[in-house]
């Protein structure tokens, strides 16, 4: 009965046509990407943790492999602009107990000769004790997930061009 509903299912998402997002980016991108990163001179530490969150996300979310650029079929350029966070929270004496974490990427698709920018933002909410001050770890932690949001919302708008794409040869 189960392998009678399982191939049932299967059928079902066969026959629709469905396809996840990663499919569609995967047409855009390629299987080989290759990053690059532009140092920020004023928050290098941040730079790092952002090329780091990138390319976890090139390999969870494109299922991509991370290339050199000489043998790559899309690279990456990357820009962060200063990332910030600002208070969201207050307690009932007034000290601050939540903040938000944004990162805002620039990022220039190169891929068969031609080149398309992208501007992403990504946002992180946490909390900190009241009249605490905000640890570097606690810090790096917000921009990482921040970044990996950012990196989401560029897949997101990438996967939308390869529908649109397969949609216009269809």
């Amino acid at each position: 009965m189960k392998l009678i509903l399982s191939l049932l299912i299967v059928l079902g998402f066969a026959s629709c046509g469905y396809k996840p997002s990663s499919k569609f980016s995967r047409e855009v991108m390629g299987d080989k990407i290759s990053t690059s990163i532009i140092i920020s001179a004023q928050d290098p530490e941040n730079t790092v943790i952002i090329k780091d969150a990138v390319d976890e996300a090139i390999i969870e979310v494109f299922h991509a492999s991370l290339r050199d650029r000489a043998s790559s079929d899309t690279h990456l350029d990357l820009s962060i602009a200063n990332p910030s966070y600002t208070p969201i929270v207050y307690d009932n004496d007034g000290f601050v107990i939540g903040y938000r974490m944004s990162v805002s990427l620039s990022i220039i698709r190169h891929h068969s000769g031609v080149s398309k920018g992208y501007s992403v933002t990504g946002t992180y909410d946490f909390t900190v004790a009241p009249n605490a001050v905000v640890t570097d770890q606690e810090r790096f932690d917000a921009i990482r997930f921040s970044a990996a949001k950012a990196i989401r919302s560029f897949v997101a708008k990438v996967s939308a061009e390869g529908a649109r794409a397969k949609k216009k040869k269809e």
